[in-house]
């Protein structure tokens, strides 16, 4: 059993003792907390809470414990069921809610669940918010309401909400796309994505829809994280089913991963890049990825006139560097595309949208529009150490070691050559340094990272 409590909320595997695993218990104390934070972050009397949920087999008995626990805090409740994480996001602020618990694992597979927390702006809340929260689940320090001040809870379909806010961007044009005349085809894993994703293809006039994993049953059909080799049989089915595109999305959809109409992968470091390409075309601006995210997006800024810049991993710092830059589309390498003309977090539906209407007014097929953007290749490997090593000495001095290149140590050390990267970075959790390379060759990128390997091997 495990139980994963950090400054983004509380994520564990179902079942087990309290504190081992994510029991009911632990699901009570961390609301209960949470609950405390947003009443003392509140100007209101009766504060609002909006909950969502994926469709994983425990969100129903999560979400019961999770509503439970708000209205016996005094909280009123707005339960909007099955939602994505973006669809959970934007109630948050059309409720004009204090805040708003998502409960999903995100890709995790179907045995964890986490509790996911929002500020009034319907964004995650950062460190200092973060440290609160858990410092009062320690504690226990919280109070639940009388029997008179018991909060109440309403129901509420958001779904199709968001959906028409995706139709309303300015960027995304529906005629286009319906002139396109598309066939589509989509993999929601058995989660959320199967009810909003095909909502958003109607809404734009898609007739052809082919719907892969698409039953919200919980049991995903494969293991849900939307990468290359978890995909293989999706991309199979959608080579053979004469669709113009391919899409793919985590169990809470805000991750989006572009299948070429043969099966290929456009790969999920370039559904941002993509989306990126077309906004810069209508909407001069600047761009923001993570350091761990492919260059290609710098490139494609670059091509715009405009300029890129990097943050600390974790959606949280993309978020703030890209309000502190004023980024018109920002976002992560794994598919996780931020518009702010929508709302600042990652949303596949906002993605999708933005993506066929960019390939509407291309005129080229799916895997010719991959083509026009330069070929670069990622590893990502690891080091295991023991615990007594200082893994920050190790970091320093590979710092210093690469000192004569472009290094970014905003979060661990990020190396900059001419023509690759590398990106070293600590485990919050366990005493591992990770290894991310990008080259524009698979030999290139496994080399690099082989040298860094020895490197910091040699050290140790």
């Amino acid at each position: 059993m495990a139980l994963i409590k950090s400054i983004s909320g509380i994520r564990g595997t179902i079942g087990g003792k309290p504190g081992e695993g994510l029991s009911p218990l632990d699901v009570v104390k961390f609301t209960a907390a949470y609950a405390t934070w947003a009443k003392q972050n509140s100007n209101n009397q009766k504060i609002k809470v909006v909950v969502g949920r994926d469709a994983r087999i425990s969100g129903e008995m999560v979400s019961a414990l999770v509503v439970a626990t708000l209205t016996g805090m005094g909280c009123n409740v707005v339960n909007i069921g099955l939602a994505t994480t973006p669809t959970t996001e934007i109630a948050v602020t059309e409720e004009n809610a204090d805040g708003g618990l998502i409960l999903t694992a995100s890709h995790n597979p179907k045995q964890w669940n986490a509790l996911k927390l929002l500020n009034s702006k319907g964004e995650f809340l950062n460190a200092e918010e973060g440290v609160q929260i858990l410092e009062y689940a320690e504690a226990e320090n919280f109070e639940f309401a009388e029997v008179d001040d018991l909060g109440e809870v309403s129901e509420k379909d958001y779904t199709q909400i968001h959906v028409q806010k995706v139709l309303d961007l300015e960027l995304v044009d529906v005629e286009a796309i319906q002139k396109a005349g598309f066939s589509v085809a989509v993999d929601a894993v058995n989660s959320v994505g199967g009810i909003a994703m095909p909502a958003l293809f109607s809404a734009l006039g898609i007739k052809n829809v082919v719907e892969i994993n698409c039953e919200t049953t919980g049991h995903f059909a494969h293991t849900p994280e939307p990468i290359p080799e978890n995909l293989k049989e999706t991309s199979s089915i959608i080579g053979k089913s004469n669709v113009d595109v391919g899409f793919v999305v985590d169990p809470d959809v805000d991750r989006l991963v572009i299948i070429n109409e043969d099966g290929s992968m456009f790969s999920e470091e370039y559904t941002l890049a993509a989306v990126s390409d077309y906004v810069l075309s209508q909407t001069p601006g600047s761009t923001v990825s993570n350091l761990s995210s492919s260059r290609v997006l710098r490139d494609v800024t670059e091509k715009h006139g405009k300029t890129y810049t990097a943050s600390a991993v974790g959606e949280v710092n993309v978020v703030a560097k890209m309000k502190e830059t004023n980024a018109v589309i920002g976002g992560e390498g794994n598919g996780g595309v931020i518009y702010p003309a929508s709302h600042y977090g990652r949303d596949a539906l906002v993605g999708a949208a933005l993506f066929l209407t960019h390939l509407a007014k291309s005129g080229m097929k799916c895997s010719e529009l991959r083509k026009t953007y330069p070929d670069y290749f990622m590893s990502k490997n690891k080091i295991e150490l023991t615990p007594e090593i200082d893994v920050d000495v190790i970091l320093l001095k590979m710092k210093e070691k690469y000192s004569h290149e472009k290094v970014n140590d905003i979060d661990g050390v990020k190396i900059d050559f001419e023509n690759s990267w590398v990106h070293l970075r600590k485990s919050n959790t366990e005493p591992i340094i990770r290894i991310y390379s990008e080259a524009r060759s698979v030999e290139e990128t496994e080399k690099l990272a082989q040298k860094m390997i020895e490197e910091i091997k040699s050290i140790v």
